[in-house]
């Protein structure tokens, strides 16, 4: 609308300039016949539209395909790629101000031909095409390895935002003071019950929180997460031992509420949506197990950086250490079922996919600093070393699927190499 409203100020503007100031004969080797004029910025009208179309044609084709080839929950990102929003404004400008600039053209029986305005519509043009072949490259970033990078990149940036690492003090979300965990909550004073259309919370406002439970002297427990979906009549949360009752519009105002999940404290948002593109992958239809393996190198590297860091994390204090706000985070168990489980089971047909499996799960009991996230990783390679004992696989492709391998298929490690 930007470009629009631009281009339609421009178009009424810059031609009546120069039917008043542009007469002098020096601007005259600027000036096209009227009929070339009007052929040339036809031309260019039309053209615009027929490139609008075009691209709209694109916008629809990358939604689609990102929908059925790797999730539905990714559509979103396309459908707000800024160069898309650039490129149909740009093409817009150019279609409006061609026809502003065609209406002066011979305005009046006058044979003149606004040169300045001519000019920028070819501008225009330039610019126009230059955002078409930008668009074209944009394609590129539908490869596998670039959505699942990009997926990868986002997880990267959550988690040390969300978790201080192992052996680091963990701040307080409202101040420097740590929060005292053991502090007894008071009895519930109040109880905030949620009413409207399904909505999903999308992040929480930890310092307005804290802020509204100092000011009733209180300690707020969130009863939903991140992540979860409230329906009419779901419990958010409770305050616990408050002397005065908090505002409801206040706490609904720090809850932030959307239609979609996002990234924002929610780590097992960009696991969940490699593990939608693994299990299409997997899927009868696609059959593509090396994508499911590239999505594992992703889902590894977040494990790794989850396990380094402090997941206990779900404590929010005052600027005085007092226990403010408790709210629930996932356990370590959460995010290895999470990233693991449904591949385990859309994946038990594959040999590929059950050695990516084992190499990643024996990466991280080598990696992880906690001995009782270690012993989760053993228990759930025994799982998956139990899953394909009993597969349909034979004598030969099970001992090929017990077996390590980054690559899924084309590098085995012995098992006497991993210690």
């Amino acid at each position: 609308m930007l470009y629009v409203i631009g281009a339609l100020v421009g178009g009424v503007a810059l031609p009546r300039i120069e039917s008043a100031w542009a007469t002098d004969v020096r601007f005259r080797i600027f000036e096209l016949s009227v009929s070339s004029a009007q052929a040339y910025l036809s031309a260019a009208a039309s053209g615009m539209m027929a490139l609008t179309g075009i691209v709209f044609a694109m916008g629809f084709v990358i939604w689609q395909f990102g929908a059925i080839a790797y999730s539905p929950r990714l559509l979103l990102w396309f459908a707000r790629d800024r160069m898309l929003f650039h490129a149909l404004g740009a093409f817009s400008a150019t279609f409006v101000f061609a026809l502003a600039t065609l209406a002066w053209v011979d305005r009046g029986g006058n044979g003149m031909v606004p040169p300045f305005s001519s000019a920028v519509v070819g501008v225009l043009i330039i610019v126009s095409m230059i955002m078409f072949s930008r668009l074209m490259q944009r394609l590129n970033d539908l490869q596998v390895s670039n959505v699942l990078h990009l997926i990868g990149d986002h997880g990267h940036n959550v988690i040390p935002a969300m978790f201080p690492r192992l052996g680091e003090e963990p701040a307080a979300r409202a101040s420097g003071a740590a929060p005292d965990r053991r502090a007894k909550l008071g009895p519930a004073t109040q109880t905030l019950n949620y009413s409207g259309d399904p909505r999903t919370i999308t992040e929480l406002d930890v310092q307005a929180l804290v802020g509204l439970a100092r000011q009733a002297d209180g300690t707020i427990v969130m009863a939903s997460a991140v992540g979860d979906t409230l329906v009419e009549g779901e419990e958010i949360l409770r305050v616990h031992g408050a002397r005065t009752p908090l505002s409801k519009e206040a706490l609904l105002r720090a809850v932030g509420l959307g239609r979609e999940r996002t990234f924002e404290q929610d780590p097992k948002y960009p696991i969940r949506l490699l593990v939608d593109v693994a299990i299409k992958a997997l899927s009868p239809a696609i059959n593509d197990p090396t994508t499911a393996v590239q999505t594992i190198d992703q889902i590894e590297d977040l494990l790794r950086r989850l396990g380094a860091s402090e997941l206990d994390a779900g404590y929010a204090s005052d600027q005085h250490g007092v226990l403010r706000l408790v709210f629930p985070t996932p356990t370590w168990e959460d995010y290895l079922t999470l990233a693991f489980d449904e591949i385990r089971q859309f994946g038990a047909r594959s040999v590929q996919v059950m050695r990516r499996m084992r190499a990643a799960l024996d990466g991280l009991v080598r990696w992880l600093p906690t001995e009782d996230r270690r012993q989760a990783v053993c228990r759930y390679l025994e799982r998956l070393d139990r899953a394909i004992e009993t597969s349909g696989f034979d004598s030969e492709d099970r001992r090929m699927a017990l077996e390590d391998d980054r690559q899924g298929i084309g590098l085995s490690r012995p098992k006497a190499d991993k210690n």
